[in-house]
């Protein structure tokens, strides 16, 4: 690097998905990558609907973030999210300090603009990456930074016992779909979403191939799992890459403890539940965001978790946040849903020509690398498109 280049100062710009709330900071260029942590825990799958959360030091102006209107939201005894209010878009995490000292805060690095800098961020740690059960998506993060380096990987908090290589081999568990509850829990953070799954395979088991949704593999009767890279899903989510798995409306239902379990059957009858003034109490604090005339995204109002993508030219169906699945057998949920691993990210055309470019395509090898590795075969969906492209 010359001493010009040493010189260089680097804006960054972190904004929401409504862009009311809008953050600088100025670092040196020679201070980059900026060390990103991950986080695997359950907790951080609830609150953000992703399958973990992701943070760098905010190096700007820690008053305007303090003095910001943003949503807070106590995650923990020394942490609280704070969010838009109005897209819900999870930006900051203030870190109370025990010796009382001003409070420190790290950035969401899905909520940093896409600037031209190939190494701007660093993934340096995975922690408490033994809530996943299954290594979650570290498999494909651990060589996804851009000068080759890889992060280091931790069962618990960072500093205490580290797996022995991010190569790490994780036991396949039990991905077949009879070991199914009937109902499976769809619920944030804060429990203020409270939903149920009701087990969908059994039902298009019982169908023709013909008849199945497009988003169903046709050989396990299993839901498609997406590798998202738009701005929107990152900018509302706070995360780089999130997942997304596709469910029917008629699918989902409110569990039992909260009275009738009926659901509306379309998009159009969702959102006016949920908007209604007068809207059952069953729908707790699950509200919505209009990013385009068409498309709902809907959200925890309190944890601000990340729950449906909706829009009006899919009136049966909705995307449904992989993060809040509860499940028993890995946070991959493998036993429900058919993963695209090493496919090609949808959106991927959101990431040309900034730091994130280089992540993501770095992130795609990897999961196929992972992919042939574990002897899974390509996804139904990838064979699809690769044939449509005329590709072997």
């Amino acid at each position: 690097m010359t001493g010009k280049e040493e010189d260089e100062t680097v804006e960054l710009v972190a904004h929401c998905l409504c862009q009311a709330q809008r953050f600088t900071a100025q670092v040196p260029r020679s201070s980059l990558p900026l060390s990103a942590i991950y986080c695997h825990c359950t907790s951080c799958r609830r609150v953000t609907g992703a399958m973990y959360s992701t943070y760098v030091p905010w190096p700007g102006d820690q008053d305007a973030i303090r003095s910001a209107s943003l949503r807070r939201y106590v995650f923990s005894e020394p942490i609280t999210i704070l969010s838009c209010g109005t897209c819900s878009s999870t930006m900051f995490a203030e870190t109370n300090l025990a010796d009382g000292g001003p409070p420190r805060y790290g950035v969401q690095t899905g909520v940093l603009t896409n600037v031209d800098i190939p190494n701007l961020i660093n993934i340096s740690h995975h922690v408490f990456v033994d809530d996943t059960l299954d290594g979650g998506a570290t498999p494909w993060l651990c060589a996804a930074n851009s000068d080759g380096t890889r992060p280091r990987l931790w069962r618990g908090p960072r500093g205490a016992e580290e797996y022995a290589s991010t190569a790490h081999h994780w036991p396949v568990g039990d991905t077949s779909s009879d070991s199914l509850p009937s109902e499976i829990p769809v619920r944030c953070h804060c429990g203020g979403v409270d939903l149920v799954l009701r087990q969908p395979v059994t039902d298009f088991a019982a169908k023709k191939r013909s008849e199945l949704p497009w988003f169903v593999d046709p050989a396990s009767n299993k839901l498609a799992g997406g590798f998202d890279a738009c701005d929107s899903c990152r900018l509302s989510s706070g995360v780089d890459i999130f997942h997304w798995t596709f469910v029917l409306l008629r699918h989902l239902a409110f569990p039992p403890k909260l009275g009738p379990t009926d659901f509306p059957a379309s998009s159009t009858e969702l959102k006016n539940a949920v908007a209604a003034t007068d809207r059952d109490s069953r729908w707790g604090t699950l509200t919505f965001y209009e990013s385009s005339p068409d498309v709902q995204r809907y959200f925890c109002g309190r944890c601000s978790a990340c729950v449906f993508y909706a829009t009006d030219s899919r009136p049966d169906l909705v995307d449904l946040a992989i993060g809040l699945l509860g499940t028993k057998n890995g946070s991959r949920f493998e036993e429900l849903v058919s993963w695209d691993f090493g496919g090609r990210m949808v959106w991927r055309q959101d990431v040309a020509g900034g730091w994130r470019q280089s992540f993501i395509e770095n992130a795609e090898a990897e999961a196929d690398r992972w992919r042939v590795g574990r002897g899974y075969p390509k996804n139904w969906r990838r064979i699809q498109k690769e044939e449509a492209n005329g590709k072997d």
